[in-house]
């Protein structure tokens, strides 16, 4: 199964160029079952990596554009009066995919945004009392631009603890950009990726991570990473009991896609500003990754046996 990650990761650099670490970050977000946040300015290919994702594991993918205007039931679907056969039928909302693309996820309403949480948590959306469960896997990519505020409105921190990492994409370097440049006159798009793993493998492939060992002593660090948030005096509120669950699903991950059955303290190292990060509200003007970064160097760990 492993071969099928390693096709996966292929298939999405085709169409991403030069972005290793964000490629490799989605990934452990869709492995831990989790959901991804990525912040970061317009035209770096925050929506062309949620379309190849869709498009390498031969998902369904939808697209919400987040504007004020937008509805609950935009999102989730709703009933409607049938003429014909005198009966409400639910009509489906674009939550009902494999990967959903919540583009600016901060220009929708609070309402809107909260229409998401349900479905995020707990793979359902409730309509007039009943249930439904949407398809397996479901991803949830949201965008949204760190920069622009005008007619924005800030995630509540119960929404950002429903997303299991935080990313940026940053701007290319010189020579990964003349590349994508090269590669569009040579009309390398989404069209032309080729599904390279089905739904039914990325399933088996979150059950084997779950099976990754994380020993006691890595589970206590942490622990203490996670309480060390919440008693940094740069920190109003921090990191809730779902952030520490999240930690430990990424880390199990990053161990899964080093070839490991077994996860060390580097996993939790490398995931930890991603995961931790977008869950702090600081009460200082610090970054809130440098704030992480300055924890993962003050919380010690003892040597953990594989």
């Amino acid at each position: 199964m492993r071969d099928r990650i390693a096709a996966l990761t292929d298939n999405l650099s085709r169409t991403i160029v030069g972005k290793d670490e964000p490629i490799r970050l989605v990934i452990v977000a869709l492995l831990s079952g989790g959901h991804a946040l990525l912040e970061d300015v317009p035209g770096v290919g925050k929506t062309l990596l949620a379309k190849s994702l869709a498009r390498s594991i031969n998902g369904r993918f939808q697209r919400v554009q987040c504007t004020p205007d937008l509805l609950p039931t935009d999102v989730t679907g709703t009933n409607i009066w049938n003429p014909n056969s005198r009966e409400f039928e639910f009509l489906p909302g674009p939550v009902f995919a494999n990967v959903l693309l919540a583009d600016e996820i901060n220009r929708a309403t609070p309402r809107t945004q909260s229409a998401l949480l349900e479905v995020m948590e707990e793979k359902q959306v409730t309509v007039d009392g009943e249930a439904r469960p949407v398809p397996q896997p479901f991803f949830v990519i949201a965008t949204q631009n760190p920069v622009e505020y005008q007619g924005t409105f800030p995630l509540p921190e119960a929404q950002m603890d429903r997303f299991t990492l935080s990313l940026t994409m940053g701007y290319p370097t010189m020579a990964e950009e003349l590349q994508m440049l090269q590669k569009q006159q040579q009309r390398v798009n989404v069209e032309d990726l080729k599904p390279c793993i089905s739904l039914e493998e990325v399933q088996e492939l979150q059950r084997l991570t779950t099976q990754v060992k994380v020993t006691a002593t890595l589970q206590q660090y942490i622990v203490n990473l996670v309480r060390a948030t919440r008693e940094d005096d740069e920190i109003s509120l921090g990191v809730s009991p779902r952030g520490a669950v999240a930690l430990q699903r990424a880390t199990q991950a990053v161990a899964f896609l080093e070839e490991r059955d077994y996860a060390i303290p580097d996993d939790v190292k490398f995931v930890a500003p991603h995961v931790l990060a977008h869950r702090l509200i600081p009460s200082s003007g610090r970054q809130r990754k440098t704030i992480v970064e300055r924890l993962l160097r003050s919380v010690m760990v003892e040597s953990v046996a594989a």
